[in-house]
């Protein structure tokens, strides 16, 4: 009888505890799944310790002792288990409580591991459910008592849906509370109507401890000691993420780990130790703060350190693309977000210009704040405006289009998406006559490469969403820029010095395409445009088109780009020179890398995210980076300058024998606009790059012919044929 006791002792204590590891379990399945959880947990903000991730690391790689692996793999995550999951042949649903603290937040969310034990080997969604679970916010009276919290399974990437039918794998299940002190709730697991075990052993009872935040008040300062809107990154000792991610509501987005706070604004934290990274975009530095918060209110001072500032040198910084709606923003239940959260974005990450393009995703909601002008929201130093892409429309295959400036947004004679144009160019003709600044979008996207080389003769496939009428329309002078620093640059860049050296004047603007391409923040990809006066909207599009802007990732700058007293941007950028001869090219350029390198950054092929970033332009393991002289498109002289912060004069000297455009870049970071060295009034031409377009002109037609519609493919056969011949008499004139 007494050892009778002392197993039944045993088992209640491995019940409440103590999960069973599972035998005979397969590694490699097991180890795929354990390396996506923990890529989950690290995109929720709340990752597994970084000491028990290497561990884990090792285990799913260990090329022997698999079993013992397997076992220790358990041993790890059994830590993390609130609960574990039992599923017999039968499909019978039971659940036990395992090891994990049942700890929860007030006003945050908590992410939970459940172990599932799959005897049935079945493939469903293991649901969860519970009587305290349900509305929160505004329940009536009556309601909120015993409904504290709200629970949810984590199915997204890298997760599944399903259930694997392995006969082990770990889920996520993530708690919120509404309210501080400890409450019990009532979880029930199935797999289906009817899974629950009869003994009701599907259903569990948890007494869980949750911690009162704390409202704590942020005062941010600027450079300046003015009040303003920074970026906060704010951790805990474990690496998790306050708010926490999961289910955060607008204007705090639950696929970006900052948040964005004015001053005098709050957060509500758990009493703890956090450490706080802010900033406000990439013309400020990054800085950390050790922050211990207790249980009464508190006010913290934040003061943002700048180390540049373009716009009191004229230069004036906008994204042109970025989005309210669609990709990883909100769905439901108002179709993405509102101009004031948008708003606090561009403040947060002091873009001068933000540029809000309405799109597919939600058009008929989002071109509800479409305007014709500035938004009101818009302050004296920052400006949103609601515009249009032309994405998700019948037009799309040939190019996703950005309209700035527009005056009316519907496309005469239409009333839905799909009535629009079936091809490229009608829509670019009706943008112009309103006076719309115009470009492609993501223009890399179909003109990939197989080398990393510019310009190169390689055709690109004109298969995708980028720039690829960009061919055409430019022989029509109707594409005012296209877009670059969202997509791998030898794609973007290469269509554009063919173009150029074939005597076209095309800019390029720099984009973000939030939060489609990078949902990192807005204002990744920029433009700086020069402006004379006070910032404005018309005159910043207008320098786009007019080509007075460098692109770049906000990392690194070419200020003030000059050939001999020719300016980037003034006039038509012409330098007239009777004949060939030394030209002065000069500049005032900046750069900040951290002293040390990034490897994770820098090692990464160039077709993969960060496309654009100065840390790969890095030079060794040194802080400088190479600015470059470009003429028609080659790399003629070097010089190298310490990425400090520091902002400092160049000069180029250069011979000039033939009619030329000169750029200065420093790639793959950023690249001003064109200046023209035009020799004895002889156009520029390249008999090469003419005869590259030619080609391209083909490529593209044959990949869109067929999704224009019949009723339009003789305008657009007529509109191809102009450029074919544009090119031709090009090819001519070159020789």
């Amino acid at each position: 009888m007494r050892t009778s006791i002392l197993v039944l002792l045993s088992t209640l204590t491995l019940s409440a505890q103590e999960l069973p590891i599972v035998p005979a379990v397969e590694h490699q399945p097991l180890a795929a799944q354990v390396l996506r959880l923990i890529e989950a947990l690290q995109i929720l903000g709340e990752p597994i310790p970084a000491n028990e991730v290497n561990q884990l690391q090792q285990l799913a790689t260990a090329t022997s002792g698999k079993p013992a692996a397997v076992a220790q793999i358990q041993k790890i995550l059994d830590r993390h288990c609130l609960v574990g999951v039992n599923i017999n042949p039968e499909s019978r649903v039971k659940a036990q409580e395992g090891p994990a603290k049942p700890e929860l937040v007030e006003q945050g969310w908590r992410s939970f591991l459940v172990k599932v034990q799959n005897e049935a080997g079945i493939t469903p969604v293991l649901s969860v459910d519970s009587p305290n679970a349900g509305r929160l916010a505004g329940a009536p009276e009556g309601v909120v008592g015993r409904r504290f919290i709200d629970l949810q399974m984590y199915d997204k990437q890298p997760m599944r849906a399903r259930l694997s039918g392995l006969e082990l794998e770990y889920r996520i299940l993530q708690i919120y509370s509404k309210e501080a002190g400890k409450r019990e709730a009532r979880l029930s697991f199935n797999v289906g109507q009817g899974t629950q075990d009869l003994g009701f052993r599907s259903d569990i009872d948890i007494l869980f401890n949750t911690t009162p935040a704390t409202k704590v008040t942020l005062r941010v300062q600027d450079s300046d000691d003015r009040p303003t809107t920074g970026s906060f990154l704010i951790r805990d000792t474990q690496g998790r993420v306050y708010p926490s991610q999961a289910k955060r509501l607008a204007p705090d987005l639950a696929f970006q780990p900052q948040i964005y706070r004015a001053d005098g604004e709050f957060v509500l934290l758990p009493p703890g130790d956090y450490s706080v990274e802010y900033t406000r975009g990439p013309e400020y530095r990054k800085k950390i703060r050790k922050l211990t918060v207790k249980d009464s209110p508190m006010e913290i001072a934040f003061r943002l350190d700048r180390w540049i500032d373009p716009a009191k040198l004229g230069w004036y910084s906008g994204d042109h693309h970025i989005h309210a709606a669609g990709c990883a923003h909100y769905e439901k239940p108002t179709e993405g977000v509102f101009p004031q959260d948008m708003m606090r974005y561009i403040l947060g990450e002091d873009l001068k210009v933000g540029s809000v393009l309405s799109w597919g995703p939600s058009w008929y909601f989002q071109k509800t704040f479409f305007e014709g002008k500035d938004n009101t929201l818009s302050t004296t130093e920052n400006l949103m405006r609601y515009d249009v892409e032309v994405s998700g429309f019948p037009s799309s295959h040939t190019g996703h289009i950005c309209l700035l400036g527009l005056k009316e947004q519907d496309y005469p004679g239409t009333k839905r998406i799909e009535e629009w144009p079936s091809w490229g160019i009608p829509v670019f003709r009706w943008a112009k006559k309103q006076g719309a600044v115009t470009g492609f979008a993501h223009s890399g996207w179909g003109l990939a490469l197989k080398d990393e080389k510019l310009p190169t003769d390689e055709m690109p496939p004109f298969d995708g969403i980028g720039a690829n009428e960009y061919i055409v329309g430019v022989t029509h002078e109707l594409v005012d820029f296209i877009s670059t620093v969202d997509t791998p640059y030898a794609w973007e860049l290469n269509i554009w010095y063919h173009t150029l050296n074939t005597g076209y004047r095309t800019r390029i603007s720099g984009e973000t395409d939030f939060p489609c391409i990078y949902g990192e923040r807005v204002g990744l990809g920029r433009s700086y445009v020069r402006q004379t006066g006070k910032l404005d909207y018309a005159d910043w599009t207008e320098g786009i088109r007019q080509g007075r802007n460098y692109v770049s990732d906000g990392k690194s700058h070419l200020i003030d780009f000059k050939v001999n007293h020719v300016a980037m941007g003034s006039g038509s950028s012409e330098l007239r020179m009777a004949k060939g001869g030394p030209v002065r090219v000069t500049a005032q350029v900046a750069a900040l890398l951290e002293d040390s390198p990034d490897e994770n950054v820098r090692k990464r092929p160039y077709d993969q995210k960060p496309y654009w970033d100065l840390e790969r332009s890095r030079i060794g393991d040194t802080r400088k980076v190479p600015v470059e002289l470009v003429v028609n498109g080659q790399p003629v002289a070097r010089q190298e300058i310490v990425a400090d912060g520091v902002l400092r004069p160049i000069a180029f000297d250069y011979n000039v024998d033939r009619s030329s455009w000169i750029a200065l870049r420093i790639l793959p970071s950023s690249h001003t606009n064109p200046i023209f060295a035009l020799v004895g009034d002889k156009p520029i031409r390249s008999k090469a790059s003419a005869e590259w377009c030619l080609r391209a002109v083909d490529q593209c037609w044959r990949q869109k012919e067929s999704r224009i519609r019949i009723e339009e493919r003789g305008e657009a056969l007529r509109a191809y044929e102009f450029a074919r011949e544009a090119y031709r008499k090009r090819i001519k004139e070159s020789e």
